[in-house]
């Protein structure tokens, strides 16, 4: 039998080869931007970006925040909404369901509990009283949040997708947007994770499948264009 597609590759590159590979030639077309965008900054709290304070968070450009700040600045000056999102459970963590029971030491992801300082957004991060901010619980922005209808609400059909972590909560969020309908747009220097084997295969695969990964600046040109 001949075969018509493909057998899995094993080629020894590491995935951040790959990225750049990809990056270099890109194959497909871009859904590029439409009208009108939101910011979608995947939690941007102390548990994951506080590198001096908790095992659990993680760095991977320094000057990620900073960027994030300068994009949602662009976009509240443009009028077009930005939305912070954090995640956190009750005291008896019911509310994680089953992402819960895999651990439970004071690192675990239900023991952030309301209110404590895993569960406060970094100082750092310029968030103002006109944007949207929640607490989630599952992976993506969109699960079971008012998100979808807030984005309706305000007519716009693309969104950036910054945060944490890129393999994680960025790419289920990524997914959801492209589910939805949004054209969707994850500028690299935005995202982080804890290893940088899991942040360039998945910017990778959301790159071939569902979204625009895209330098930071492509987003700041393009808001300051319109």
């Amino acid at each position: 039998m001949s075969m018509i597609g493909t057998k899995m590759i094993s080629d020894g590159k590491t995935a951040k080869q790959l990225f750049e590979e990809l990056m270099a030639n890109p194959a497909r077309k871009k859904f590029g931007f439409g009208e009108k965008l939101a910011i979608l900054n995947v939690d941007f709290q102390q548990a994951y970006t506080r590198v001096d304070m908790f095992k659990t968070a993680y760095e991977t450009d320094p000057r990620q925040i900073e960027y994030v700040n300068a994009i949602s600045r662009l976009a509240r000056e443009k009028g077009m909404p930005v939305v912070w999102s954090q995640v956190g459970y009750m005291d008896n963590a019911d509310d994680a369901g089953v992402w819960g029971t895999r651990t439970d030491t004071e690192d675990s992801l239900q023991n952030i509990k309301y209110g404590s300082e895993r569960h406060k957004f970094d100082p750092r991060c310029d968030i103002h009283a006109s944007d949207l901010q929640y607490t989630k619980r599952m992976p993506s922005m969109f699960f079971e949040t008012p998100l979808a209808s807030f984005l309706t609400w305000h007519r716009v059909d693309t969104v950036v997708v910054t945060g944490g972590s890129t393999s994680g909560c960025v790419r289920a969020t990524a997914v959801d947007a492209l589910s939805h309908g949004y054209r969707t747009i994850v500028p690299i220097e935005t995202c982080a994770d804890k290893h940088e084997s899991y942040h360039f295969a998945n910017l990778t695969d959301l790159q071939i499948k569902y979204a625009d990964v895209e330098p930071v600046q492509t987003v700041i040109d393009w808001l300051e264009a319109g």
